[in-house]
């Protein structure tokens, strides 16, 4: 899907300034109140820091040393929430915490366990608990140094995939989701509204929309956007640019539980099943102060990652094993805090009235937390006026409409369905698109009715629907955003899909 046309002065009553997470969630928030909506993206939806992240939906257990227990406590609450509204692309994910005695204390993790399990209530996930490691399979792939440890509870999620599903359910609700284009300059009107002046950034063309309220969600760049309207003041906050870098290895160990591991430095890392074949190794967190827009794993990180697995598995894990990487940059609020990783990842919602037009303005935030963001931010920037509540929680994500959010149950039936599908075919596109592949598969009766087969098992109305309903244009936006294809696909297939794509996409 192109970018759209915008005809010259379309009013809406909010326009929205970046396709991230937070930009996508108040796009559907705003568009299921009936508000008129445009989102505005530069480049592809989730195209940075969303689609960067270590791609879990959790409480942050580590927060709770800097005493962040609101940030935690509504965190808690969101996950069971998002996993029974998108649970294809949100599960449940077991995390062993290895105890290092000369790292915190086990009354200090067990007291901070507690806290994790008691801050929110829950249904599904279960509570923390004592591990041994003497025999099974959480101590076999660690050092003989880790004797016991601890086991709770989280969710993983397609980060990318959640901005996607966010940006379609505010489509499905009347917004205009404008991809490729860039919001180039903000000027608040004599009429208490603004002139958004966009630039489509595949051919450069240039047009004018207005919009009663802006919101500037543009994460590393939101700064950037009050700067070069001239609307930033005095006591506009600053942002920290921190980067979080991950690296990917062939699979570490067996069992679909994840590993937190605590280091010298006080950080922690984790080690967490990836794609099935591979084990994902991250966070960093090294400040940056040049652009953000193609950030990159430098080699101390490498180092620093690959140093906290030597120090806990038994399995040597060098520079030749990582078969990718990948790097985000999180805007964080400049709370004055000396340490990256002490800077608070809470938000903070600022919102400025310019001759009367009003605009927000979101500064930091994490991903597990967007819809919470989402619904503020709206109630901040309609204060005092007459508009529906936020319903965001009382309808799944699109695909998410799965009985009981039973995604085992639902993979059954749709093997009994699909019998002609091959089963690992089946369940890539189930886990991807959830109720969904039925606009993929309905009425096909084998593999040829798909269309044109690109190599591995990717065919044509698979690719159909990405570019009529996804927003996809590019070959990255289809192996790296809205898949991890990149690291299944042969380079035939791939070449096969971006040849295609360059035709189809116009």
């Amino acid at each position: 899907m192109p970018a759209m046309t915008v005809t010259q002065n379309s009013t809406y009553d909010l326009c929205i300034i970046g396709g991230g997470i937070n930009g996508a969630g108040i796009a559907r928030d705003a568009a299921m109140r009936g508000l008129s909506v445009a989102l505005l993206e530069a480049g592809d939806l989730a195209g940075a820091t969303s689609s960067s992240s270590t791609k879990l939906i959790h409480g942050g257990l580590r927060y709770l040393e800097y005493y962040e227990f609101g940030l935690v406590r509504h965190a808690l609450q969101e996950r069971e929430r998002l996993l029974n509204m998108a649970p294809h692309i949100i599960w449940p994910l077991q995390f062993i915490l290895p105890h290092d005695q000369h790292q915190r204390s086990a009354w200090m993790i067990r007291l901070g366990l507690f806290l994790y399990d008691h801050l929110a209530k829950r249904k599904k996930l279960p509570g923390s608990k004592s591990v041994s490691f003497a025999s099974g399979a959480y101590g076999a792939p660690l050092t003989d140094t880790y004797k016991k440890g601890f086991s709770y509870a989280d969710c993983w999620v397609e980060d990318a995939r959640l901005v996607v599903l966010n940006a379609m359910s505010a489509r499905d609700h009347g917004a205009d989701i404008m991809t490729r284009t860039a919001c180039r300059n903000l000027e608040p009107t004599a009429e208490k509204d603004w002139l958004v002046h966009i630039e489509n950034t595949r051919n450069k063309n240039t047009s004018t929309i207005r919009a009663k309220k802006i919101v500037n969600a543009a994460g590393p760049w939101v700064r950037n956007i009050l700067d070069h309207s001239h609307l930033a003041h005095e006591t506009t906050p600053h942002i920290r640019l921190v980067q979080g870098s991950h690296i990917i290895v062939p699979r570490l160990y067996d069992g679909d539980h994840a590993y937190i591991l605590q280091q010298k430095d006080s950080r922690i890392v984790f080690a967490i099943p990836y794609e099935q074949d591979f084990t994902l190794i991250g966070t960093t967190d090294k400040e940056v102060h040049d652009d953000a827009a193609n950030p990159s794993i430098t080699d101390s990180e490498v180092t620093y990652l690959l140093g906290a697995i030597k120090a806990s598995f038994k399995k040597t894990v060098t520079k030749d094993d990582i078969v990718w990487t990948y790097a985000g940059v999180r805007p964080l609020i400049d709370d004055g805090a000396a340490d990256a990783k002490a800077v608070t990842r809470d938000y903070k919602l600022i919102k400025d009235i310019h001759h009367g037009a009003p605009i927000l303005s979101v500064f930091g935030g994490k991903i597990t937390t967007y819809r919470v963001l989402a619904n503020d931010a709206l109630d901040a920037l309609y204060d005092g006026e007459e508009i529906p509540s936020c319903r965001t929680a009382d309808e799944p994500l699109p695909g998410g409409d799965i009985p009981n959010a039973d995604i085992t149950a639902y993979r059954k039936a749709q093997a009994e369905k699909y019998p002609w599908m091959p089963p690992h075919a089946l369940q890539r596109l189930i886990t991807a698109y959830g109720c969904n592949i039925d606009h993929i598969l309905d009425g096909a009766q084998s593999l040829a009715d798909l269309g044109r087969h690109f190599g591995d098992h990717i065919y044509e109305a698979e690719l159909q629907y990405l570019i009529r309903h996804e927003w996809v244009e590019t070959i990255d936006d289809l192996l790296w955003r809205r898949s991890k294809l990149g690291l299944h696909i042969s380079e035939d297939t791939i070449r096969n899909i971006k040849n295609y794509l360059s035709v189809a996409v116009s």
